[in-house]
């Protein structure tokens, strides 16, 4: 250590720092050995890794690429479903509409038919209920007529010529009104 210090107080700083010649030759053949080990196996090995990790990605992009493609073709047949859906309840809806109108439609024919049925009934009922009370009032009006006319004249008319007076007198009855 002595002769380490006594040579370095005789050596300038740069020869210091620069190593001796053999060891500098040492030095250059290892890292050249080195460098060729790892230009041989670590490089080649290296760049196979980079490239099948590359590899990887790039077929995970395009896998992904893929399901987009999927993805967005299952959303458009899910749309074009949607719509069908929405036309066949629309079509449906208008079907029921229209159904639903016709019923409608039927139902008030046959209640028109048959309130008209039903004030033909009354009319009918009306026109027998009238013609009945006329033959009634004719009844009754000739038997008073005959009544009348028999304590008039005192005497009594036969069936026919009393029939022909009641039909004569309502006659004139009805011109009137």
């Amino acid at each position: 250590m002595i002769t380490l210090l006594a040579a370095a107080e005789d050596a300038s700083g740069a020869a210091l720092l620069v190593p001796a010649m053999p060891e500098l030759i040492w030095g250059f053949v290892a890292f050249a050995l080195l460098l060729l080990g790892m230009v041989k196996f670590v490089f080649p090995r290296a760049n196979q890794v980079l490239d099948d990790r590359s590899a990887a990605i790039q077929g995970k992009m395009e896998e992904a690429d893929a399901k987009l493609v999927e993805a967005e073709e299952a959303r458009r047949n899910f749309d074009a479903q949607i719509a069908d859906a929405r036309g066949e309840g629309n079509a449906i809806i208008e079907e029921a509409k229209q159904t639903a109108e016709s019923l409608r439609r039927d139902i008030v024919a046959k209640a028109e038919a048959e309130a008209a049925a039903i004030v033909e009934r009354a009319q009918a009922d009306i026109n027998a209920e009238r013609d009945r009370a006329l033959q009634e009032l004719r009844q009754q009006v000739g038997a008073m007529s005959v009544e009348l006319a028999a304590r008039i004249v005192e005497r009594e008319l036969d069936p026919s010529t009393h029939q022909t007076l009641v039909d004569d007198y309502i006659q004139r009855l009805s011109s009137q009104n």
